[in-house]
């Protein structure tokens, strides 16, 4: 028995090695870089430590979660950055070790190598990890990074150098070739005096900012026709030390942030620094009391200039306040190398990849811009509630494969289908906070004409709470369901909703707060919303059949405790002249039982019980032709209708018979009886 570990996981042997099992359900990827296109769902892109640079989907509209097969491999390799085309997202740009970059196909898979060469036959010193940018003027154009800036306008088929070599270019560091330790180096893995980092300005197509992997950081205002070496102006950052990110600012044009980290020298401390000013001055954003770890990457909002994220070789970090301050995030996010950020901007979630632990999400991050912009004062409001993401009537396939995949093969939580409500709750009830049930807040969902249509009731913590609606409005409750002890249980959902405007209403106590929804359909089909529109009176009337087959249900149920109880109170009494009356209330519980058979199955069955023949099934035949239905009304529709209620009335008819009759009779007859558990008593005295 053998188990071996690598880049790519876990293998286990049984055999000493003579054929092996991957391990499908550990999450380990190593990513080096993140990113995202901006498809529906959108995608993540990155490359992995000797496994190439991969595709896969932020969320599927698929039933269960984010299998493994969903994840396309664009480009093998060591796996760096991927680059997808900003219009198409078919194309894009993935790089392998050396300095490889290709251009690929997602649809076809053809791939065809881009790499830059030097006019003039120099030699190109591309890192390991090689810095490659997308131009933010020019879909087709992207720069790639050797000791020069090279830049392509055409998708990588023509290239020209913008730079001087902008690293220390030390000879003394550039002997990879001579040796490697104990094998020569064939990877480039050994390459240094490189660049590490490439950030074109969104704001001014004229600045471009670089990072070296020997400590420069280089500036250009023209388009490279000139360059400004800012390290020595730097102050607090270490001699060689790495430049593996610079973001620049999306709010101005001279601000840029330098990621920096100096561990291959023993030094572990965190080093990120900012200029205001085109890199005339610097202010560092963190150290060693407020981070662990060295520093990997940054993000900045593209909205909310305070609220910034910090990536450690230790976990994840955001400041509410400009980076005045900083606090690590545990909540679902373990303690790793957090090696890229990415905010989408669509979407606002912050991505994430780890350098261990595969790739994470925190989905739509605005309640965090709210709260920096507040200067955090919505944390201490009794109920605050945030603004709402639309929410998509999504169409969710069955999942490609294997319907049942057991626990073999990893799935990563997919996105809950619904809309997503985040909100502050504080209570101020001293009662309520040392009770052991949880607080709740009621939720209520109104439509465009002011009418509620669902009502929830969901268990909140002090904090920030994130519950979900599930785009349902009020249904009924089903014949096979007693009718609830509490009046605080959860109402049942009914028929999705119409795509439209609604209010969620959030309350407690004497706090209220009020958000809109936008509920829209799936954008990947053209749906007729007039269909939709056309079928909301079946179901409608289908729901009010319901309702009167459970209220049958409901008496049933009621009539048969009452005898039950007038039977216990019998036996209590033992008295002869009862048993007649105890005769006619088997009679009525078995009258109980046949009407009950109509309606629902037999008590006692096992397994999966479908019969067409009783009540129940009948009227919910026609909730398969309306589940998912498109197309608006059809003649099956009208026929199941009219057989439902053609059925129900004829089950009525004998329930009410029943009821106006038999019980009727019964329920005089017990009133007739002395029933009384009462008796006089004497006074009891010592003889």
């Amino acid at each position: 028995f053998i188990i071996e570990g690598n880049d790519g996981g876990l293998n286990i042997s049984y055999d000493r090695g003579n054929t092996w099992r991957f391990v499908e359900n550990l999450p380990v990827a190593q990513f080096y870089h993140i990113n995202y296109d901006m498809d529906w769902p959108y995608n993540v892109y990155g490359g992995m430590q000797d496994n190439g640079s991969w595709r896969g989907p932020a969320y599927v509209w698929r039933a269960g979660g984010i299998r493994n097969s969903y994840w396309e491999e664009l480009f093998f390799g060591d796996g760096f950055d991927v680059v997808p085309h900003p219009g198409n997202s078919r194309f894009g740009y993935a790089m392998s070790q050396q300095g490889n970059v290709g251009r690929y196909d997602l649809i076809t898979g053809h791939t065809q190598l881009i790499k830059p060469v030097h006019p003039k036959g120099e030699y190109l010193r591309f890192n390991w990890n090689a810095a490659i940018a997308q131009d933010p003027f020019n879909d087709d154009a992207i720069y790639y990074g050797s000791q020069y800036v090279h830049y392509s306008s055409d998708q990588g088929n023509n290239w020209k150098i913008i730079s001087p070599d902008l690293t220390t270019n030390d000879t003394t560091k550039q002997k990879q070739h001579e040796s490697g330790g104990l094998t020569f180096d064939a990877t480039g893995a050994e390459n240094y005096t490189t660049i590490l980092s490439i950030e074109p300005s969104p704001l001014d197509k004229n600045i471009i900012w670089v990072g070296t992997d020997d400590g420069n950081v280089q500036l250009t205002t023209d388009r490279g026709k000139t360059w400004q070496n800012l390290s020595n102006k730097i102050y607090g950052s270490p001699k060689g030390g790495w430049v593996p990110q610079i973001v620049a600012s999306q709010f101005d044009p001279s601000s840029a942030v330098v990621v920096m980290n100096n561990y291959r020298q023993n030094d572990w401390a965190p080093y990120i620094f900012k200029t205001t000013n085109f890199g005339k001055s610097w202010k560092k954003l963190a150290d060693e009391k407020d981070v662990w770890g060295y520093v990997l990457s940054y993000v900045q909002d593209p909205l909310e200039p305070n609220l910034q994220f910090i990536g450690t070789e230790y976990g994840l970090y955001v400041s509410v306040d400009g980076a005045k301050s900083w606090s690590k995030w545990t909540h679902g996010f373990p303690t790793v190398s957090t090696m890229d950020l990415k905010i989408h901007p669509r979407e606002h979630d912050l991505i994430i990849g780890t350098f261990g632990r595969a790739a994470y999400i925190l989905d739509d991050i605005r309640p965090l811009r709210e709260i920096a912009s507040s200067n955090q004062n919505l944390l201490n409001q009794k109920l605050y509630f945030f603004e709402t993401p639309t929410a998509v009537l999504s169409i969710n396939r069955q999942a490609t494969g294997t319907r049942f995949e057991a626990n073999a093969i990893f799935s990563g939580e997919n996105r809950r289908r619904g809309a997503m409500l985040t909100f502050v709750f504080n209570s101020d009830s001293k009662k309520e906070k040392s009770s052991k049930n949880k607080e709740k807040v009621k939720m209520e969902v109104l439509n465009s004409n002011g009418q509620v249509i669902r009502t929830i009731n969901h268990d909140v913590e002090a904090g920030i709470n994130r519950v979900y609606w599930d785009l349902r409005r009020k249904g009924v409750r089903s014949p096979n369901t007693p009718k609830p002890i509490k009046t605080n249980t959860r109402e049942p959902g009914g028929p999705t909703v119409l795509p439209g405007l609604y209010t969620i209403k959030l309350s407690h106590g004497k706090e209220i707060e009020t958000r809109n929804v936008n509920v829209i359909n799936d954008p990947r089909v053209g749906i007729n919303n007039k269909n939709l529109v056309n079928l909301q009176p079946i179901y409608d009337r289908q729901m009010e059949i319901t309702l009167s087959i459970t209220s049958v249900m409901d008496r049933i149920r009621e009539a048969k405790n009452v005898v039950s109880s007038v039977d216990k109170l019998l036996d209590l009494k033992n008295n002869k002249s009862h048993k007649e009356l105890q005769k006619n209330g088997k009679v009525i519980t078995d009258s109980l039982k046949v009407l009950e058979e109509l309606i629902v199955n037999k008590k006692g069955l096992q397994g999966i019980v479908r019969s067409p023949n009783i009540l129940s099934g009948k009227v919910g035949a026609i909730n398969r032709y309306l589940y998912n239905n498109l197309s608006g009304p059809n003649q099956s529709h009208a026929y199941l209708l009219d057989y439902a209620e053609e059925e129900t009335n004829k089950v009525l008819k004998r329930v009410n018979n029943f009821f106006e009759k038999d019980w009727e009779e019964y329920q005089s007859n017990v009133e007739d009886a002395d029933l009384s558990l009462f008796k006089e008593y004497e006074a009891i005295k010592i003889k």
